[in-house]
């Protein structure tokens, strides 16, 4: 389809970073108008001072992050409770003294050796969205710098992105389009969304073929040198082009075809769903080395307020979502582990919060609570290990097992991931449009408040 100057965008705005493949042009030109008009804000952008103070772990090169949307229950998953309550088919077994549920996640149970659970964490806020934004940037959302505050995986992007790199750094899998953005940071930091079926990633070839893609792109480009022999209004029209350049990457390219694209057989060993989709992109990402550093994945349908062990938590249906959790995680730490990239893969999975403990409530499910915790592999990690201990209902914290000695909060888990990335989580950046220094985790360098888990690592 062709806007209204008849200019036809198919071949190139539909694979742009920082919007799905199948949105509409509208949408398109609206971003595009956002970004130019956003930076009557950032009048200074090249002009930026970091300060950067502490010694990163540095023992992974990506990050995959699962997101447990609706808040899963810590008990029944990273801090099994045993009690009358619990499902006989859910089969705790003890793995060096780690309690687990072998019957409920038996995938997982067979990767024990890679995995970590830190107990000790609490979640600031038992509200959705809030909690839910709060781990993704890793600040309170509610607070004045949260309206410029980048994704977790736009601050990695900005770190580690590498120049030529053919795929963007931060890649969003099955998350929609409602996350947190690159905030302040320059908008080639955005998440890449997509949500994978395994045909390939989509829009990156052109309708009527390479020769009428190649006599667009030549005209596109030559209205680009026309316009900055004009005039080049400040950093847009610059970082218009690099979306565009990004855009052209993607385009009758085998890699990263490749990257998208899977078979029958691949899907079934993952569970054949969504949450497997996505966990095949994710290896295939790591694999392809094309520039990916941060994954984000989506799993929601945790909010399990009533009928929690015949619905989400049934360890008797294959289908239920904690075995479809379980079955797409698990293989995917399998397949890392063999192809020897596990130890150079931080993978964090973690809800907004946690649920009520001890006996289900009248309705046969759990309702939201503080309390929470969250797993880690790779990177590195020995298991089966556990970092912090609960009260015998799991309801708060009786040790927390490391340093700090006190709760694991959201600031400290992205400090965990900045340091195990190799990026220093005290890293305080000058450009930021209220001047007041952005800080990468808020109040980790001017008040040593939050900082890494090292503990995961010895």
């Amino acid at each position: 389809m062709k806007d209204r100057f008849g200019f036809d965008w198919s071949g190139i705005a539909g694979t742009l970073p920082w919007r799905k493949p199948h949105l509409s042009r509208r949408v398109f030109f609206r971003h595009a108008a956002a970004a130019l008009g956003g930076y009557t804000l950032l009048p200074t952008r090249p002009m930026e001072t970091v300060a950067r103070a502490a010694t990163p772990i540095a023992k992974a090169k990506h990050c995959i992050f699962v997101l447990l949307n609706g808040g899963a229950s810590h008990t029944d998953t990273f801090d099994l409770k045993e009690g009358a309550w619990l499902p006989a088919n859910f089969q705790p077994t003890s793995f060096n003294g780690v309690r687990f549920a072998r019957g409920l996640m038996p995938k997982l149970a067979d990767q024990m050796d890679s995995i970590a659970f830190v107990r000790s964490v609490r979640s600031w806020a038992a509200v959705h969205e809030l909690a839910r934004n709060w781990v993704q940037i890793g600040r309170n959302p509610t607070a004045s710098t949260s309206r410029i505050a980048p994704h977790i995986g736009s601050v990695v992007s900005l770190e580690l992105s590498r120049k030529g790199q053919t795929l963007p750094a931060f890649m969003a899998l099955n998350t929609g389009d409602n996350i947190p953005g690159p905030g302040y940071l320059p908008p080639d930091h955005s998440p890449f969304f997509v949500s994978p079926g395994g045909g390939g990633l989509g829009n990156t070839t052109h309708r009527d073929g390479i020769p009428a893609f190649d006599r667009r792109l030549d005209l596109l480009l030559k209205l680009e040198a026309d316009d900055r022999a004009a005039n080049d209004a400040g950093p847009a029209p610059g970082e218009m082009r690099q979306f565009n350049l990004s855009a052209i990457n993607l385009m009758y390219n085998a890699a990263v075809d490749r990257v998208f694209t899977f078979s029958a057989a691949e899907r079934t060993q993952y569970g054949n769903t969504a949450f497997g989709n996505a966990c095949i992109t994710a290896r295939n990402l790591i694999r392809s080395d094309l520039g990916t550093r941060f994954v984000m994945i989506n799993i929601g349908g945790w909010d399990n307020h009533a009928g929690i062990y015949g619905g989400a938590f049934n360890a008797g249906n294959a289908n239920s979502l904690t075995r479809q959790f379980d079955s797409g995680l698990g293989a995917l730490i399998a397949d890392l582990k063999a192809a020897n990239a596990l130890d150079e893969t931080l993978i964090v999975v973690m809800g907004e919060f946690g649920r009520t403990v001890g006996a289900l409530n009248t309705q046969g499910g759990r309702d939201h609570f503080l309390q929470q915790a969250v797993m880690f592999a790779g990177a590195g990690i020995r298991g089966p290990k556990t970092i912090g201990a609960t009260d015998n209902l799991g309801s708060l914290t009786t040790e927390p097992g490391w340093g700090r000695e006190r709760d694991v909060r959201a600031e400290d888990i992205e400090a965990t991931i900045y340091s195990a990335l190799g990026i220093d989580w005290t890293t305080v950046r000058r450009d930021d449009p209220l001047g007041r220094g952005f800080e990468y985790v808020p109040f980790a360098a001017s008040q040593d408040l939050y900082g890494p888990v090292h503990e995961l690592w010895g």
